[in-house]
C-alpha cells in the first residue's frame, strides 16, 4: 500500500471498510417504528382505484383499508393517517360530510380501530378540503376569502366527530390561526383528553401536492396561499412553533419533507415535544416516476430520502412507503 506522508489526526475511512461497520458507527437509524402510513378512503367504491399519479397507491374502499392498516401493524409500522374522500353529490360550501358522524372518514376510522385496535396508531386528517365544493381548508366569506374563525367552528366539529369514532390522533392541517387552542378545547369538552393533536406546524404552499389533490379528488379553485406558509420563510415556522406549543400541540409536523429539511432541522432544535414530517405526493412520485425511467436505485433512493429525513430531526415520518420499508428494515 503506498503510503503518502502522515496526516494529522485519525483515517476517517477506517470507520467505512464494511457493512458491519458502517452499520456499527451509523450516527442515523430508521426503524419500523418511526413510519405512520398515510391511506385515502373513497366513499361508493366497491374496489380499490389506483392514483395514477402516485403508482401502487390507491384509494381504498373500507374493506382494504382495514387490510392494509393490518398489514401496517404487523410490519411494525406505528400508525395510519387517514384521509376521506366523499362521493362528489356530498360536497358543499361549509363540508358538511366531513363532519357526518356517519361520513367516510368517521367510518373508516371505526373500521381500522375494529381491525387493529390499539396496535396501530388510528390518526385522521382534520380539515375541510376534501369536503367542500370549492376545495379550500375552510369556510368562505362572500367575497371569496377564508374565514379563519368561522373555519375553527368546523374544526372543533369535526374534532368531536372523529373523537367519537375513535380516533387516537387528529391532525389538524388547515394552518388557520388558533386551530390546535379550539380543537384541544373541543376534545376536552367532550372528555376526550387522550386523544392527541399532532399540530401541521409548518405546512407551505409547495408545487409538490400535485399528486395529493388526484387522490383526495380535490375541487380547489384559485390557491392557498393567504393560509399555507410561503416557501421563502423559514423565522414564520418557528412563530407557528411557537404558537401551537402554546396552545397545546402534542406532536408537531414539517411539510413538505425533503424541500424544507432545514425548516425540519430548525423545528427540531427548538421543539420539546415530537416532531413529524410529511414525506409527500410529488416527492414519492418523483422517485417512482425516475426510478421506473431506470434513472436511479428506487429501493437505494427511498431509504436515502427517509434517512435524510430522520437525520435533520423527524422522529416520526408519514411516507406512502411506509409498510414496504418497515419489511425491510426488519428484514
Amino acid at each position: 500500500m503506498t503510503v503518502y506522508g502522515s496526516f494529522p489526526g485519525s483515517r476517517p475511512r477506517r470507520l467505512r471498510t464494511t457493512p458491519t461497520m458502517r452499520r456499527m458507527v451509523a450516527e442515523t437509524r430508521l426503524d419500523a417504528a418511526d413510519l405512520i402510513l398515510p391511506a385515502f378512503v373513497r366513499e361508493g367504491v366497491d374496489a380499490p382505484v389506483p392514483i395514477a399519479a402516485m403508482p401502487g397507491v390507491v384509494q381504498h374502499t373500507l374493506d382494504t383499508v382495514r387490510k392494509a392498516a393490518a398489514e401496517a401493524a404487523e410490519a411494525g409500522v406505528s400508525g395510519i393517517m387517514l384521509f376521506g374522500v366523499p362521493e362528489d353529490g356530498k360536497k358543499d360550501a361549509v363540508g358538511t360530510a366531513g363532519t357526518d358522524p356517519d361520513g367516510i372518514l368517521q367510518q373508516a376510522i371505526r373500521a381500522v380501530r375494529s381491525e387493529t385496535g390499539d396496535d396501530l396508531l388510528v390518526m385522521s386528517d382534520l380539515c375541510l378540503d376534501e369536503y367542500t365544493d370549492h376545495g379550500h381548508c375552510g369556510v368562505l366569506t362572500d367575497d371569496g376569502r377564508v374565514d379563519n374563525d368561522a373555519t375553527l367552528e368546523r374544526y372543533a366539529e369535526m374534532a368531536r366527530v372523529q373523537a367519537e369514532a375513535g380516533v387516537h390522533v387528529v391532525g389538524p392541517s388547515g394552518m388557520m390561526d388558533g386551530q390546535i387552542g379550539v380543537v384541544r378545547g373541543a376534545l376536552d369538552a367532550i372528555g376526550a383528553q387522550d386523544v392527541a393533536i399532532l399540530a401541521y406546524t409548518a405546512k407551505y404552499s409547495s408545487a409538490f401536492y400535485g399528486p395529493f389533490r388526484e387522490a383526495v379528488g380535490s375541487s380547489l379553485r384559485g390557491d392557498r396561499k393567504t393560509y399555507q406558509q410561503d416557501p421563502a420563510n423559514v423565522r414564520e415556522s418557528l412563530r407557528e412553533l411557537a404558537l401551537d406549543l402554546a396552545e397545546g400541540a402534542d406532536m408537531v409536523m414539517v411539510k413538505p419533507a425533503l424541500p424544507y429539511l432545514d425548516v425540519l432541522a430548525r423545528v427540531a432544535e427548538a421543539s420539546d415535544v415530537p416532531v413529524c414530517a410529511y414525506q409527500i405526493s410529488g416527492e414519492y412520485a418523483m422517485v417512482e416516476a425516475a426510478a421506473e425511467k431506470g434513472w436511479i436505485d428506487r429501493d437505494a433512493a427511498i431509504l436515502e430520502t427517509l434517512t435524510g429525513i430522520r437525520r435533520a430531526g423527524a422522529g416520526m415520518i408519514l411516507t406512502y412507503w411506509a409498510t414496504e420499508v418497515a419489511r425491510r428494515l426488519r428484514g
